[in-house]
């Protein structure tokens, strides 16, 4: 399924290096609604907590993973599995991955490593998505020189924004010398709670900095979204009612819509 949207902007990568964001939640919710409107889409899990590969459930048994990829010359496509999410296959994580940043740094081209090993590859997909450490270390600068788009969780607490400044400056930095195809796609709102005044002002401070690229859905805080990921099940299908399901349906069609 294809679009003028895909057509500019294929490979997102999800990245804050703070952690507890909703990194993880974002790419395995927009993975999976994103495969029920019959896209095809491929979840790159860059971190090594693997959170992503615990979340959704491989339809085959996982025996390379991106580290092998990236650092044992194992070949990408092989490695990719598919899921028991329809339309949405996965490039799973391991443990292993936590020394690639030290492995990684005395390597040839070091940056640019993943984008090398997904090249030849995202073409077969309407959307890769991924998932990044919450770190400005090299495997998120490897995601960066991979991706053409960038969604940045924002969680709605106070110094939101100090973390959004510093991941700005990177990413111009990878602009200009790694990756100038890379623009941000947008901000996305997350653990929002309309009780509380915080969330409102929180908000309305990204909104007044980024006015074009925060994204109009709001992820609110819900239990259902924290739940979902132990039965490796997107929330479409742990609990489609929920508040949270309903933002993340919404979110979709906002990153569809978003040329």
């Amino acid at each position: 399924m294809t679009s003028g949207v895909l057509d500019a902007v294929r490979v997102l990568a999800i990245a804050n290096q703070k952690g507890g964001v909703g990194k993880t939640t974002t790419v395995i919710n927009l993975a999976a609604y994103l495969g029920a409107l019959e896209f095809k889409v491929l979840v790159v899990d860059c971190d090594p907590q693997s959170n992503a590969t615990r979340s959704i459930t491989p339809a085959t048994p996982v025996e390379d993973s991106l580290y092998q990829v990236l650092m044992e010359g194992a070949a990408a496509e092989p490695a990719i599995v598919s899921t028991t999410t329809p339309n949405v296959d996965l490039l799973a994580s391991s443990p292993e991955l936590a020394g690639a940043e030290i492995e990684l740094a005395g390597m040839h081209d070091r940056e640019s490593v993943l984008a090398r090993n997904l090249k030849g590859i995202v073409g077969s997909y309407d959307f890769t998505l991924i998932d990044c450490p919450p770190s400005l270390g090299l495997l998120t600068i490897n995601a960066l020189v991979a991706a053409e788009g960038l969604i940045i969780p924002v969680q709605c607490e106070y110094l939101a924004l100090e973390g959004v400044a510093h991941l700005m400056d990177t990413i111009r930095r990878v602009r200009s010398g790694l990756n100038p195809r890379l623009r941000v796609f947008g901000l996305l709102m997350t653990m929002y709670d309309r009780r509380t005044s915080l969330s409102e002002e929180v908000v309305a401070e990204v909104r007044s900095h980024y006015p074009d690229l925060t994204f109009e859905t709001l992820i609110p805080r819900n239990v259902r979204l924290g739940e979902a990921p132990s039965f490796g099940q997107p929330i479409l299908d742990y609990d489609p009612g929920s508040s949270g399901a309903q933002a993340y349906a919404s979110f979709a069609r906002e990153v569809m819509a978003r040329g």
